[in-house]
């Protein structure tokens, strides 16, 4: 079983990407980064707003059009409604970054299975996967960054004008997917680590320096263009986003030396492959290593340098880190049945012994925990059990009897398994909220009584998405509000007592129809968020007025 996965390693990644994310991709709400890139992928269809990118009908040039362009082809195929279809892509680009780091990793170590272990562990971290929903620009920007590096490698090897192309076609998608991002968070780290490790070779400047420009040059095609085509809104919009990155969410330097913990379960074998003293011992080539280690540490370094940050954005870190823990892990299940000493494998046998009791203990704990949502698909949760008890134990049995290679896919076996288990039985995504109202219908109701919708403060991008069309946003000037024209219209609000204190009931009869509420949190909780709530009124206009 082990050879014929090991033998086809990037078909391998492939099902192993699919087992982890396609039976839950459908079943988690869509998150406020996925509703932006969705809306606008949306708009592009309906709009034809494909290189001027709107939000709501209004200017979106935050972020690149690349990964919307994609998100609106698949929405073209499958339906823009279809949330399963639209996540698709994000998987693909998990898969085509695992398959990155592993072609990276053969050709730094010509080692193939060394290589997939590689593959393996960048697939299987925590944010890697977790980016996809959270934010599915980071996952596109790195992945392509990631391609771009190895053509650029392999390069390096032996000069291709072919994969000069290759390489600037990437950095291009990876400009036009997140900006400069990636440029500055994983290929300047790996530059530096490169010339750290193996010095300046003779052609190192000139094969780096013509794909690179190469590249920015066409990613930042699109820039330039909605610069020139629409210069107010894109200087307001660079404004604001150049102020975040030393004004918002500003966190202390070291905000980001926990960072091997975002990589999930490696977090314990990513810390020991960071050790450099007793690394350097075991590996076979040692630069190798220390391409990886150094191009981790620039990268967490350069981060930590940016005042704006978040976890998320250590998504880039996670990339040469899991080539570095792969060192790590590579060592242990090649050794430790012979050669590794008893000191050694303490937090070997800790990090998988960890693993099955998870897998063991998960029907016990989660039933008592979760009872009530449980028992309401008793079949699906007797079935994960089933499969993590037995998985569980076997890992035990492997890793008792020295067997590593085994104890290894079976602790990947159990990472699938946790990943298709835990959505289904957690009730914080389960719908909690008795009042939990979709606003979903509201824009059939209104076009079948021919009542156009505003918003007269604000509606989240998640609500917006649920509506499925644009809400104009009643402008406001010194005088006060500009209503439309028309003699009756709805209007949405986030506050209701805008609509009490606004004194326009001397205009318009005002009558409120509804509360749309897209909380699954129980009201008066802290999962109930306010910004999740809009009222519908609808205003007709008094004729003495």
């Amino acid at each position: 079983m082990i050879k014929a996965i090991e033998k086809y390693p990037v078909l391998s990644l492939l099902v192993l990407v699919l087992l982890m994310l396609l039976p839950s991709l459908g079943e988690l709400k869509v998150t406020i980064m996925e509703a932006r890139n969705f809306i606008t992928a949306r708009e592009m269809l309906s709009h034809n707003n494909w290189i001027l990118t709107t939000l709501n009908g209004e200017p979106r040039y935050e972020k690149p059009p690349l990964p919307t362009w994609i998100t609106a082809l698949f929405g073209l195929v499958f339906g823009i409604k279809n949330v399963y279809a639209l996540r698709l892509p994000g998987v693909i680009m998990v898969w085509l970054t695992g398959i990155s780091v592993y072609l990276f990793s053969k050709e730094l170590t010509q080692n193939k299975r060394n290589s997939f272990i590689n593959g393996i562990i960048c697939v299987s971290s925590f944010y890697i996967v977790g980016i996809i929903i959270e934010a599915p620009w980071d996952i596109y920007t790195h992945g392509f960054m990631m391609l771009a590096i190895y053509f650029m490698y392999k390069n390096y090897q032996q000069y291709h004008l072919k994969r000069v192309l290759l390489a600037a076609a990437f950095i291009a998608c990876s400009v036009l997917s997140k900006g400069p991002i990636s440029l500055y968070a994983l290929l300047l780290p790996f530059l530096l680590a490169f010339v750290v490790v193996y010095g300046v070779k003779n052609n190192f400047i000139t094969r780096t320096l013509f794909p690179l420009v190469l590249g920015v040059v066409l990613g930042s095609g699109w820039f330039v263009y909605v610069r020139l085509a629409d210069p107010d809104a894109f200087l307001k919009i660079a404004e604001v986003e150049t102020a975040n990155w030393s004004s918002y969410n500003v966190k202390p330097f070291y905000f980001y030396w926990n960072f091997f913990i975002q990589s999930g379960i490696w977090t314990i074998p990513a810390v020991l492959g960071l050790l450099y003293p007793y690394m350097i011992k075991q590996v076979k080539n040692v630069a190798h290593y220390k391409l990886s280690l150094f191009w981790t540490l620039f990268s967490v370094i350069l981060l930590s340098l940016v005042p704006e940050k978040k976890a998320r954005y250590l998504v880039p870190v996670l990339i040469p880190l899991a080539i570095n823990t792969g060192f790590y892990i590579y060592y242990i299940v090649e050794k430790y049945a012979s050669k590794i000493k008893k000191a050694e494998a303490i937090p070997v046998f800790f990090h998988f012994g960890i693993l099955a009791l998870v897998a063991m203990l998960f029907p016990v704990v989660t039933f008592f925990m979760f009872k009530e949502v449980l028992l309401s698909n008793p079949t699906t949760f007797l079935v994960y059990c089933l499969g993590l008890f037995i998985s569980g134990s076997f890992l035990l049995f492997f890793l008792c009897f020295k067997v590593m290679w085994s104890s290894f896919y079976t602790s990947i076996f159990i990472v699938i398994l946790l990943f298709v288990a835990v959505i289904p039985v957690n009730p914080g995504f389960a719908n909690q909220n008795i009042n939990y109202n979709s606003i979903a219908h509201l824009k059939t109701e209104a076009e079948k009584e021919n009542i156009p919708v505003y918003v007269l403060d604000q509606i989240t991008p998640e609500n917006l998405w649920e509506y499925g069309g644009v809400v104009p946003k009643i402008q406001k000037n010194d005088n006060g509000y500009i209503f439309p024209k028309i003699n009756r219209f709805g209007v949405l609000v986030n506050d209701s007592s805008l609509i009490n204190s606004g004194g326009f009931d001397s205009t318009y009869i005002i009558e409120k129809k509804e509360i749309y509420d897209l909380n699954l949190g129980k009201f008066n909780t802290r999962k109930h968020k306010p910004r999740y709530v809009n009222s519908y009124y609808v205003f007709t206009k008094k004729y003495n007025n």
